[in-house]
C-alpha cells in the first residue's frame, strides 16, 4: 500500500474513532475540507507540518499516521522503503511502531561470532533490535532471520530466541518491551 493511502486509511480510522467531524479536524490540523478529505481517500501528499498538526489534533502519534498494522515479526532492511518524512533540517525514516504500556528498557548490545539461546520472556514482553554494526540471525527459534548492518527486527519474546553473530564484531541497540504489571 502507498504512504497516502497508509496516511488516508490511518487518519480516517482515527477521526472517526475520536469521534470528530471532518470540518473540525481540519479546522484543528489548518488545512480545508477539501485538502482534509483528499488525505483521508489517499489522494494527498500532506507536509510534515500538517502530519504533526493532524497527529496532535487526534492525539496520535506521528507513526500511527505513517505506518500500517504491523505483524507480530516485522524485520525492517536498511535498503527497504518505509514511510520517511523530510523536514528542513531533519530527515525521519519510521522503522517500527511499537505500543507502549509498561517499561521499555534500551541496551547497547555485542553480539559475538557465537551462538546464545534465550528461554521465553514473560507474556507480552518484545524486543526490538537495530543492528548497528556487523551480521547476526537473529528471532524466533522457529522464524530466524539474517541481518545485516542498518537492518532492524521486532519480535514476540514470550518465545525461545537465539543471538549468532556472523562476524567478530557485532553491535546493536536492543530494545525490550516489558508490558504493564
Amino acid at each position: 500500500m502507498e504512504l497516502a493511502q497508509v496516511v488516508g486509511t490511518n487518519v480516517h480510522r482515527l477521526r472517526t474513532a475520536a469521534g470528530i467531524s471532518l470540518a473540525d479536524l481540519a479546522s484543528a490540523g489548518g488545512i480545508s475540507k477539501t485538502t482534509l478529505h483528499g488525505i483521508e481517500q489517499g489522494q494527498g501528499n500532506p507536509t510534515l507540518s500538517t502530519l504533526w498538526a493532524l497527529a496532535t489534533a487526534l492525539k496520535a502519534s506521528l507513526g500511527e499516521l505513517l505506518e500500517a498494522p504491523a505483524s507480530t515479526i516485522e524485520v525492517v532492511r536498511a535498503d527497504d522503503r518505509r514511510p520517511r518524512v523530510e523536514g528542513d533540517a531533519v530527515s525521519a525514516r519510521l522503522l517500527h511502531r511499537i505500543r507502549v504500556r509498561g517499561t521499555v528498557e534500551v541496551y547497547d548490545i555485542a553480539i559475538a561470532e557465537s551462538t546464545q539461546h534465550s528461554d521465553a520472556h514473560l507474556p507480552g514482553v518484545e524486543e526490538c533490535l537495530v543492528l548497528t554494526h556487523g551480521s547476526v540471525t537473529t528471532g524466533p527459534a522457529d522464524s530466524l532471520t539474517d541481518l545485516a548492518e542498518g537492518d532492524s527486527i521486532r519480535f514476540d519474546a514470550a518465545h525461545p530466541h537465539l543471538y549468532r553473530g556472523h562476524t567478530p564484531d557485532n553491535r546493536a541497540v536492543l530494545l525490550m518491551v516489558h508490558p504493564e504489571s
